[in-house]
């Protein structure tokens, strides 16, 4: 796959997870976007997909899940206080058992969703469910598994979970667009 290639994939498949987190009531139709959480994806990919990859095999709906879930972090720390946070090395995502226990770390420890809480169970209902069209729409594309156009397109999908996280926690932290015309105050 070149550069226009993966960039089509990608761009339809951030449209099938925006319309995924539209229909469960998680966004509105639009991606909400920082382009200081966008940089942070660049910073966590290398060892991102270093942990992840060990695990597509196994694990493939985790693998790509924890993505939305690092992306979850990184918005609720550019929301708590992004001049502390900005500099939080990947390593802080992991839980006690590394990579394998990211997402219990990350809802628990980071977002604070109490154990069993409500908050909880939706937040890991929802990334499941993103996981597994994630993994439809690839199965579904032209990309040949155990190939690097495999890779490429895994890194793509992971870096949409990434953004759909982000964007989901700015959503429930309140954040919204808002129409303004020009010269004028917001509608």
């Amino acid at each position: 796959m070149d550069v226009k290639e993966l960039d089509a994939f990608e761009a339809a498949l951030e449209q099938e997870l925006l319309k995924v987190a539209t229909g469960l009531g998680k966004l509105s139709g639009t991606l909400l976007a920082s382009e200081d959480i966008d940089v942070k994806w660049k910073e966590y990919a290398p060892e991102y997909l270093a942990d992840a990859v060990k695990n597509v095999n196994d694990y493939p709906e985790f693998a790509v899940g924890c993505a939305a879930f690092a992306g979850m972090a990184v918005a609720h720390w550019w929301d708590q206080d992004w001049g502390k946070h900005h500099s939080e090395p990947f390593a802080t995502l992991l839980g006690p058992r590394g990579f394998d226990d990211m997402d219990d770390h990350i809802v628990w420890d980071l977002l604070a969703f109490a154990k069993g809480s409500t908050e909880e169970g939706v937040s890991k209902k929802i990334v499941e469910c993103l996981s597994a069209s994630t993994w439809t729409f690839i199965r579904h594309s032209s990309v040949e598994s155990g190939t690097r156009d495999a890779l490429l397109a895994f890194e793509r999908a992971c870096r949409c979970m990434f953004r759909i996280g982000a964007s989901i926690e700015l959503k429930r932290l309140g954040y919204r667009y808002h129409a303004v015309p020009v010269g004028g105050r917001p509608s």
